[in-house]
C-alpha cells in the first residue's frame, strides 16, 4: 500500500492495483461529471461511427467530401468536449486536472488523439492538405481514438472488477 494525498488534503491508502481510494470512489460516484462522461462517451462513439463511414466512403469513392469533412469537425468538437469535461472529472475525483496516476497512460494517449484531430482542423482551415490527405489524417486520428477508447473501456472494466472484489469484504466488515 502506498500513501496518497487526496483532493481534500487528507491522506488515504491506495492498493497498488486499485484505481480508486474509497474517498475517490465516493467522489466519482457522487459527481455530476461522472454522469456527463457516461453520456458523452457513447454519443461521441456514435458520432465517430457515422463519421468513419463517411470518411471511408469518400476514400473508396471520392464522393461525399463535404459530408465527411463536416462529420470530422463534429467528431472533433465532441472530442474536445469530452476531454474538457474529463479533465474536470479528474480534478473533482482525484484533485488534479490531468495525468493522475490511475489514468496517466490514457491521458498521454489522449494527447496524441487531440493532436491529430487538431492537426486535421489546422490543415483544413489553412488549406495545407488536399481532400484525400485530410481524410487520411482523419483516419489516423480515428485509429488513435479507437485505441484510446479501448484504454478507457479497459479501465472501466478494471474499476468494476475492483468494486466487485471489494464488495464481499465490505459486507463482511459491516
Amino acid at each position: 500500500m502506498q500513501a496518497r494525498t487526496t483532493a481534500t488534503g487528507g491522506t488515504s491508502q491506495r492498493a497498488t492495483a486499485g484505481l480508486y481510494t474509497p474517498e475517490e470512489r465516493v467522489r466519482r460516484d457522487t459527481s455530476v461529471w461522472t454522469l456527463v462522461q457516461g453520456i458523452l462517451a457513447p454519443v461521441q462513439f456514435l458520432i465517430f461511427v457515422v463519421s468513419l463511414v463517411l470518411v471511408l466512403r469518400y476514400l473508396a469513392t471520392d464522393e461525399g467530401a463535404y459530408a465527411a469533412t463536416v462529420s470530422v469537425i463534429v467528431k472533433t468538437v465532441a472530442l474536445y468536449t469530452i476531454m474538457i469535461t474529463g479533465s474536470i472529472w479528474e480534478k473533482v475525483v482525484f484533485g488534479k486536472w490531468l495525468f493522475v496516476p490511475a489514468f496517466f497512460w490514457e491521458d498521454v494517449f489522449s494527447m496524441l488523439v487531440l493532436a491529430l484531430h487538431t492537426a486535421y482542423l489546422v490543415a483544413l482551415g489553412w488549406g495545407l492538405l488536399g481532400e484525400r490527405a485530410l481524410m487520411l489524417l482523419a483516419l489516423a486520428a480515428y485509429i488513435t481514438y479507437v485505441i484510446n477508447a479501448g484504454q478507457f473501456v479497459w479501465k472501466l472494466r478494471a474499476a468494476r472488477l475492483q468494486a466487485a472484489s471489494e464488495s464481499p469484504m465490505q459486507a463482511v466488515a459491516a
